[in-house]
């Protein structure tokens, strides 16, 4: 699929409607999407600069844009709960996912986060996605390989259970670990093995008792800094004049994120202390 331009037979095109509903379609010469509100011919998208409004038969109007990627995250098929992309940014962010940068990622799920990598390392980087659940993978891989046209030749998805991994598997230690899985304080050692010092390594948890946990096997490991926990909630805003006013809906708790960089090796962590209360 193209990124800008006039649209193109094959691109993936969200259609909105004036209750801002959203239709997804894939442009095809000859081809009609049907609604209650009258059929949109593809022809009439096709050629089209990106932006435009559409007409369907029964007078409906519909604006044209190219599917984003948080689009496809949120409308793609699912095995697994995706992360949401309130938590992929920081991720990205936090995690410092540089093009180029060697990834491993365990609990692959359905392959939203696996996009987002993929899209930040580039194709000099390289992306390892470990999953236990053949389903799930096949979710994953189906979902990357749509949004993208293939499977990206920089990706290495694979079953398996991160605990089992060893630094040969991965041809050398990775720069960035991200785990998204129900315990991941079982991979703790191999997280330390296979991850380069100064390396930055992260975790998506979604109850508290995973939290306490992950967090003090971090610290019991005593190679890595002492990581930060937190969360994103995200509030829309409704702006109409003087009834500006927050959403009644928000995008709550999703999960917390966890983040600890490894030590050199030999190196032990300097004991955290408390500021003095004045």
């Amino acid at each position: 699929m193209a990124y800008s331009g006039p649209f193109e037979a094959g691109d993936r095109v969200q259609l909105t409607d004036q209750k801002r509903r959203h239709h997804t379609i894939v442009l095809q010469p000859g081809e009609s999407y049907f609604t209650h509100k009258g059929e949109i011919r593809h022809d009439d998208i096709i050629g089209a600069p990106e932006g435009s409004v559409v007409e369907s038969t029964l007078g409906e109007e519909y604006l044209c844009f190219r599917h984003l990627m948080v689009d496809h995250v949120l409308s793609m098929p699912r095995g697994a709960a995706v992360i949401y992309p309130k938590d992929t940014a920081q991720i990205l962010v936090e995690g410092d996912i540089f093009p180029g940068a060697k990834v491993l990622e365990a609990g692959a799920g359905s392959g939203a986060l696996s996009m987002a990598l993929l899209r930040a390392i580039g194709s000099t980087g390289k992306l390892i996605s470990y999953e236990i659940r053949e389903d799930h993978l096949a979710f994953a891989r189906s979902n990357v390989a749509e949004y993208f046209g293939h499977e990206p030749e920089q990706w290495d998805p694979r079953l398996g259970d991160l605990s089992e991994v060893h630094l040969d598997d991965l041809d050398g230690p990775v720069d960035r670990i991200i785990l998204d899985m129900v315990e991941p304080w079982t991979c703790i050692d191999n997280v330390a093995e296979l991850l380069h010092p100064g390396g930055v390594f992260m975790t998506y948890v979604p109850t508290v008792p995973q939290l306490m946990n992950i967090m003090e096997h971090i610290r019991d490991k005593k190679c890595f800094t002492e990581p930060r926990a937190w969360e994103t909630l995200l509030r829309e805003w409704r702006v109409e004049g003087l009834a500006t006013r927050p959403e009644h809906r928000m995008n709550a708790h999703t999960a917390f994120l966890v983040w600890a960089r490894r030590l050199a090796d030999g190196v032990t962590p300097p004991r955290p202390k408390r500021r003095a209360r004045k």
